[in-house]
């Protein structure tokens, strides 16, 4: 998960075939070819949906079997909520159409449209659709490059396009799959991963804080793909055991991989955990914190602040939580309405660290 792409809303309950909540552009876009009569209208088989996202519609005689695919739990959540049969990669083979809902992350982007093409049947349809800022624009034009588009449609200040799988699609597929990523020589990370490429500087100054000593359970939450469970259990000497809760499923499975080459490690759970939507079962000594502070492009300090509250809950009575955030952010009031003693440790780069105890 990145910092910029919150860990998100608790899941709607409910249960019906389509979703309440208003389309994302984005995702409007992506059904715009099947409703303008650009593309037929699937009317059965079974159509792959890659980053799939609530709040979509299917268009009027959309009859295929949706095989949705959607990693950031809180998303899962919602759309399992509703019905619908979602995991959180991609599964089996032979699907008659592929849906890809572009984001932000061109090498995520391009490693779906691999997916796709590896999933689809020859000749099999697989349509692409984003927003412009997003650089929805850039992904077409080296798509298109590979492969050759059969049609693109602009929409909702984004473009849809689509083309269709290859008789041998091996070529294809290797060139859209993005290299590997080892960061600081030794963390195996993917696109779409909160800082992916480098350790962000925030996550570096928390680090500095961290005790020599402790004793107990400590947790790390929005792990993403382990750097500060990673930090914790080699700077930190005496904990029993290290809980991570991170949202995007792929992070986790990175960190759970990172962590299996520590020396002498403690013991380490990991969590596929929604931190805004769904209570924490466990109570901790040490708990160790980098929210994400993003809802897509805008603000929104009320995840950090909601997350707070969730470290608070998760505490025992003289529990610790140390944690860094952006400087500027709202966060002490509600620091200081969750916990008895509140102390800023750091503040460099246009960051602070702050310890508070429960």
């Amino acid at each position: 998960m990145t910092r910029s792409a919150i860990d998100g809303k608790p899941a709607v309950q409910c249960a019906q075939r389509n979703s309440p909540m208003k389309p994302s552009l984005p995702l409007a876009t992506l059904f715009h070819p099947f409703e303008s009569g650009a593309i037929a209208m699937p009317d059965e088989g079974r159509v792959l949906f890659l980053g799939a996202e609530p709040g979509f519609r299917l268009p009027e005689g959309f009859g295929a079997d949706l095989h949705l695919v959607q990693g950031f739990r809180p998303h899962f959540r919602t759309l399992e909520a509703l019905g619908y049969n979602v995991s959180t990669q991609p599964e089996g083979l032979g699907y008659d159409a592929a849906l890809v809902l572009a984001g932000r992350h061109r090498g995520q982007n391009e490693d779906w449209i691999a997916e796709a093409m590896e999933r689809v049947v020859p000749g099999g349809l697989i349509l692409v659709a984003g927003s412009n800022e997003d650089g929805i624009g850039s992904l077409r034009k080296r798509v298109n490059k590979l492969a050759g588009a059969d049609g693109s449609l602009p929409k909702h200040h984004g473009v849809a396009f689509w083309l269709r799988r290859p008789a041998d699609a091996a070529s294809l597929v290797a060139a859209l799959r993005p290299q590997p990523v080892l960061v600081d020589d030794r963390f195996t990370t993917a696109p779409g991963m909160f800082s992916h490429n480098r350790i962000d500087a925030g996550s570096k100054l928390l680090i500095e804080c961290l005790p020599d000593k402790a004793k107990g359970l400590a947790a790390d939450f929005c792990a993403g793909w382990g750097f500060l469970s990673a930090s914790l259990a080699e700077r930190t000497q005496g904990l029993a055991r290290i809980d991570l809760y991170e949202a995007d499923h792929g992070s986790l499975g990175a960190a759970r991989k990172n962590l299996a080459s520590l020396p002498s490690p403690p013991e380490f759970g990991f969590f596929w955990h929604d931190l805004v939507g769904e209570k924490v079962e466990r109570i901790y000594d040490l708990l160790v914190m980098n929210p994400p502070f993003h809802q897509g492009r805008a603000a929104e300090p009320g995840i950090g602040q909601a997350m707070i509250k969730a470290a608070s809950g998760a505490l025992k009575p003289g529990g610790q939580l140390l944690m860094v955030a952006n400087r500027g952010l709202p966060y002490d009031q509600v620091l200081k309405a969750a916990f008895k003693d509140v102390r800023e440790l750091r503040s460099e780069g246009g960051f602070r660290v702050f310890a508070a105890r429960k």
